[in-house]
C-alpha cells in the first residue's frame, strides 16, 4: 500500500470562454497524477494574469487583494490534504474538492442529523417518546436563531461551549404559556436528547470526537408523595359532575391499582386478560415506551371498573373507551 503521495496546487484562467476580456480563475489540484479542477468563482482581465508565476500582476489594491486570496485558497487546499493525509485513509483530488467546497463527511450540518435522526425513530420509538424530541428540536433551533443569529452550524464546530451555552438558554427561556422558566430537570432532559442525537452523529462517522463524551447530567431529586389509602378511596367514591371528569378518575384509579401507564391501559383488550397459574384473571402487556412486559394481577376493584365500561368499544374490544 502506497504511504506516500505526490501532490500540487496550480491556478490557472480559462481564456478560452472569456467575455469581455474577463477570464475565470480555478484550482487544478492533483494527486498521484490524477487532477481536478475547482472554480473559484472570480473572474479577472487577462491582460492582468502572470501566466509564469500564475498571480495577478502589478501591485494595486485589486492586485493584492486577488493574489492574497489565492493564497488562502492554497493554504485551505494543503490543510485538507493534510487532513486526509493525517487519518491515514484514503486520498484522491476529488476528496480534497469535496472538503474545499464544503461536500464531505466531514462538514456535515446539525440540521442534517436532526433530519436522520427524525427519519430514524419515526417507526421505532412511541409517538409521546417522537414528540419531546420535537419540543427538543424547537428549542435547539431557537437557540441557533436567538444566540446564534443562524438556522444551521457544522457538526463538528459543536464543542463543551455549545452544550454548556445551550444550557444557559434554557436555564432562562420562558416557554410559552408558563409563568416560570423550566426546571432544572426539564433543561437536562433536552440536552439528553441533543446529546443523543450528536452521539448518533459520532457513530457515524459524520464528526471526529463526541463533544458530550464529557458532559454528565445532574438531575435534581424530587420527592413524591404517595397517595393515602383514604385519599385514594375519597378519589374512588366522589361524583363528579361531568362524565369525562368520571372516565379520566376512573383510569387513573386504575393505573393506581395496576401500575399501568395511560398510554398502555388505552391499548388493553379483552385479549390481555389470561388465567394466571393461581388460576385467577390476569393482565399481559408490554409497555409501549421500553417494550418491557407487565403483569399485573386483576383485583376485584379493576373488575368492577373493565365491567363499568363493558359496552364501550365491542368493535376493537377495548377495555376503556378511547374517547
Amino acid at each position: 500500500m502506497k504511504t506516500s503521495h505526490t501532490f500540487s496546487i496550480l491556478f490557472w484562467i480559462n481564456s478560452s470562454r472569456a467575455t469581455n476580456g474577463n477570464a475565470e480563475l480555478f484550482a487544478r489540484v492533483t494527486v498521484n497524477g490524477k487532477r481536478i479542477n475547482i472554480s473559484l468563482k472570480k473572474k479577472i482581465p487577462i491582460f492582468l494574469w502572470d501566466s509564469k508565476r500564475k498571480k495577478i500582476k502589478g501591485n494595486s489594491n485589486e492586485a493584492r487583494q486577488i493574489n492574497e486570496y489565492l493564497n488562502q485558497v492554497r493554504t485551505r487546499l494543503f490543510q485538507s490534504f493534510q487532513d486526509l493525509k493525517f487519518k491515514g485513509g484514503l486520498i484522491t483530488a476529488e476528496l480534497i474538492k469535496a472538503d474545499y467546497l464544503g461536500e464531505s463527511e466531514n462538514s456535515k450540518t446539525l440540521q442534517e442529523i436532526l433530519k436522520y435522526h427524525n427519519r430514524k425513530i419515526e417507526k421505532t420509538l412511541a409517538s409521546g417518546t417522537i414528540r419531546n424530541f420535537g419540543i427538543s428540536e424547537n428549542y435547539i433551533n431557537r437557540y441557533l436563531q436567538q444566540k446564534l443569529k443562524t438556522t444551521d452550524i457544522y457538526l463538528r464546530k459543536l464543542d463543551y461551549k455549545f452544550i454548556s451555552d445551550f444550557e444557559t438558554f434554557l436555564i432562562g427561556h420562558y416557554p410559552k404559556g408558563h409563568p416560570k422558566a423550566m426546571s432544572h430537570n426539564t433543561v437536562m432532559k433536552h440536552l439528553q436528547k441533543l446529546g443523543k442525537i450528536v452521539t448518533l452523529a459520532y457513530h457515524l462517522e459524520w464528526i471526529d470526537k463526541d463533544p458530550f463524551i464529557r458532559w454528565k447530567p445532574t438531575f435534581e431529586t424530587k420527592q413524591r408523595e404517595f397517595l393515602s389509602a383514604n385519599e385514594l378511596s375519597n378519589l374512588e367514591t366522589y361524583a363528579f359532575p361531568l362524565e369525562r371528569l368520571d372516565r379520566v378518575r376512573d383510569l387513573f384509579v386504575f393505573s393506581c391499582y395496576t401500575g399501568i401507564a395511560y398510554i398502555d391501559i388505552m391499548n388493553l383488550t379483552k385479549n390481555n386478560i389470561l388465567k394466571g397459574v393461581d388460576g385467577s384473571d390476569w393482565i399481559f402487556t408490554n409497555r409501549q415506551k421500553t417494550k418491557s412486559p407487565v403483569t399485573p394481577p386483576l383485583l376485584s376493584k379493576t373488575q368492577d371498573l373493565i365491567h363499568k365500561y363493558e359496552n364501550y368499544n365491542q368493535i376493537h374490544w377495548k377495555l376503556f373507551p378511547c374517547h
